[in-house]
């Protein structure tokens, strides 16, 4: 589904579902060099027990219309304005659950609009967010190299089991794929930007996420990967603190929509009861 967010094209995927605006809405928010595509499941599941379901692209990802925005903030203002386009907006309707960068967007969301949003659920998560100038770099100049490091930090086994977590799934390839697809995209001017060091930079350059937390009233799940190396847990020690979070740990790298699909849906319909 395309909704008009201020004269360009969003894309969404609704998880097999026409959407609803009347019903609970759940909003996934991917993360850097990602599209909707990484939360195919839990969307499903979600749209076929009660939810409206809206799994974005972000713009200039996947297939929304750029450019792509400069920051968290703005990134933040666009989804509001995407969920009031697509008529969403009554008060407490609204769980928001991103990954990475996306739940970095999801905090400024929803402290942005605090009575909107009931519930955040912010999945392989950190704050500060911060990435190493030598990745940043790599990011910049050799982003297919920066891709297959990021894809090796980003899964937490080099052998997971033959079609895992399903017929025909290769974690590393698929994830490696992805990722590649989505490398370009267009800024203000129409111009191809490097995607991989935008948004690394995007997440890097996030320093409002204390302030943030002070304006959030929703109920707060963290869901991080036990042996995540892009945000460790140990990270998410005065964010989780500043928003009350209920914080929930899981066999994983930071793929975890990938690594965990099973343990992640468990994680979301807890956030969601």
């Amino acid at each position: 589904m395309n909704i008009d967010v201020n004269g360009q094209l969003a894309h969404v995927y609704t998880g097999g579902k026409p959407f609803d605006p009347a019903l609970p809405c759940v909003v996934f928010i991917h993360g850097a060099l990602h599209d909707h595509s990484v939360w195919t499941l839990l969307a499903r599941w979600c749209a076929h027990h009660g939810h409206g379901v809206l799994a974005l692209d972000l713009p200039g990802h996947g297939q929304s219309a750029g450019p792509v925005l400069p920051s968290v903030e703005a990134t933040a203002d666009w989804l509001l304005a995407l969920l009031a386009a697509a008529g969403v907006q009554r008060d407490g309707q609204v769980t928001l659950v991103g990954h990475s960068m996306g739940s970095l967007i999801g905090l400024e969301a929803a402290a942005r609009q605090p009575a909107l949003v009931g519930r955040l659920v912010m999945v392989g998560t950190a704050y500060p967010m911060k990435v190493s100038e030598a990745l940043l770099t790599t990011a910049r100049d050799t982003p297919l190299k920066a891709i297959d490091m990021v894809n090796a930090f980003s899964i937490s086994t080099l052998a997971a089991k033959p079609s895992y977590p399903g017929p025909g799934m290769w974690l590393h390839g698929s994830n490696r794929a992805l990722m590649r697809r989505s490398l370009a995209g267009p800024n203000a001017t129409g111009c191809a930007v490097n995607l991989f060091h935008h948004d690394f930079s995007v997440c890097d350059a996030y320093t409002g996420g204390l302030d943030a937390a002070a304006k959030v009233t929703a109920e707060v799940t963290l869901a991080l990967g036990n042996a995540d190396q892009m945000t460790p847990p140990r990270a998410t020690r005065e964010i989780a603190a500043a928003l009350k979070a209920k914080v929930v740990t899981l066999p994983s790298g930071h793929s975890l929509p990938a690594e965990a699909p099973d343990e992640l849906l468990a994680a979301l319909r807890g956030a969601l009861a």
